[in-house]
């Protein structure tokens, strides 16, 4: 009896920390875990998870993976695969695809007991300052001894530069729909808002801050600091409001690659760890169309 009673609360402790960070749409990347999870604003394969309309910024092929280990429990891990490709060549070296840019990302959380499983898709575009996107996410969870569910959720994004290449202004809607996960109690996949702003007062400095809202929960704010101090080295750091957590980390690009970790600190929990690594393929640009006699 009292194996059983310690098997079912830990299937609780998982279930009710997979609603907040696994079926939820958490944040992904070592980046955005060093600057504190404010993510809204940021342009990279991650952003498929992040904010989808981030991806209509990026102008070539980018495949990353990640992983993260939450409080030093093997069961509060996640692994994630994401590829992003630009559709079309651009006519500049800096500019994004011609025909937007789309990504897909392959996720699992947790362990035999309690697992989660997301395949997503998305797709974003970006004209003039603006970046608009959509993702459709295909979610299951299960646990060991009470079978599977099955829940397809979709959600929305917007980036937009209020100040050309110094304030950024990104939100994002999650599981718009609110994608019924069983019918008991009416559980369901998280509805979550996040909006934030980034400043860049200089090329080496950017400030993040934001707040996400799930509708089931309290607001948390987010802020973070990223600091470019080499060409070749970014250092950052960042806090959680709600979750109470205090954040750092670092990025290092070598070539096509960039490799970023980061870290994260709760006074009673303890440490989290975040781990990616991202190959950039170049492009070359499309041939400038000639102009007319």
């Amino acid at each position: 009896m009292r194996k059983i009673y310690l098997s079912v609360s830990y299937c609780m402790l998982m279930a009710g920390w997979a609603h907040a960070q696994g079926s939820g749409p958490g944040v992904v990347g070592a980046r955005a875990a060093g600057m504190g999870q404010a993510a809204a604003t940021l342009a990279d394969v991650w952003a498929l998870s992040n904010n989808v309309a981030g991806l209509g910024s990026l102008n070539r092929l980018e495949i990353g993976v990640a992983a993260e280990n939450r409080f030093l429990t093997r069961a509060l891990s996640t692994a994630t695969l994401a590829a992003a490709a630009p559709l079309g060549r651009a006519t500049t070296d800096n500019a994004a695809g011609r025909y937007g840019v789309v990504g897909v990302t392959l996720q699992r959380f947790g362990d035999k007991l309690y697992n989660e499983q997301r395949v997503a898709a998305g797709y974003a575009y970006r004209t003039g300052v603006m970046s608009v996107g959509a993702r459709v996410d295909m979610l299951q969870v299960s646990l060991e001894g009470l079978g599977s569910q099955r829940a397809v959720a979709a959600s929305v994004g917007a980036q937009a530069e209020l100040l050309p290449r110094r304030l950024v202004f990104g939100a994002f809607l999650y599981n718009l729909n609110q994608a019924r996960l069983a019918s008991y109690e009416d559980e369901r996949v998280p509805t979550v808002l996040r909006a934030g702003l980034s400043y860049r007062p200089t090329d080496k400095v950017m400030l993040n801050a934001e707040v996400e809202k799930d509708l089931d929960r309290g607001a948390e704010f987010r802020g973070g600091l990223e600091y470019q101090a080499l060409p070749a080295l970014a250092l950052r750091a960042g806090v959680l409001g709600l979750s109470e957590q205090v954040t750092g980390g670092a990025g290092l690009r070598a070539g096509r690659f960039r490799f970023d970790y980061a870290a994260a600190w709760h006074s009673s929990l303890g440490l989290s760890q975040f781990l990616t690594a991202v190959f950039r393929l170049d492009s070359p640009a499309a041939p400038a169309v000639p102009a007319q006699p």
